[in-house]
């Protein structure tokens, strides 16, 4: 971290944590202004259900996103049925209580300002 003159800079080459997904992806993590910020890359075939779900011990996610996808698709299936594509260049905000898959070929790359400060969590 830098900082100087009222400047904060922080890079996701140098995480302040990450966290595997199951061998299916990852999440970087930086704090910057007192925030949590993450970049997750998700793999082809990741399903949250499946590579995070086991390993927080829930059955939907209950995490509140708000980010920007950098490439890939992913869908989202919320528990009422509801489901969003989205795609490379897409901003996002997900309530909690919703499963998500990549759809594409391609890795999704996601920057996520939301509360992710346990997301992936071991509980």
């Amino acid at each position: 971290m830098l900082t100087m003159g009222g400047i904060e800079l922080k890079n996701f080459d140098r995480p302040d944590e990450s966290r595997e997904f199951a061998g299916k992806g990852r999440m970087d993590l930086v704090q910057v202004a007192g925030k949590t910020v993450g970049r997750a890359r998700f793999e082809p075939g990741w399903r949250w259900t499946v590579n995070i779900g086991p390993i927080v011990g829930a059955d939907a996610c209950e995490t509140s996103h708000l980010g920007y996808c950098v490439s890939g698709t992913m869908r989202v299936t919320m528990r009422d049925g509801t489901v969003q594509d989205f795609t490379a260049g897409d901003l996002v905000a997900i309530q909690p209580g919703h499963d998500a898959e990549v759809v594409s070929d391609e890795p999704v790359v996601f920057v996520d300002f939301g509360e992710i400060t346990d997301y992936a969590k071991p509980h």
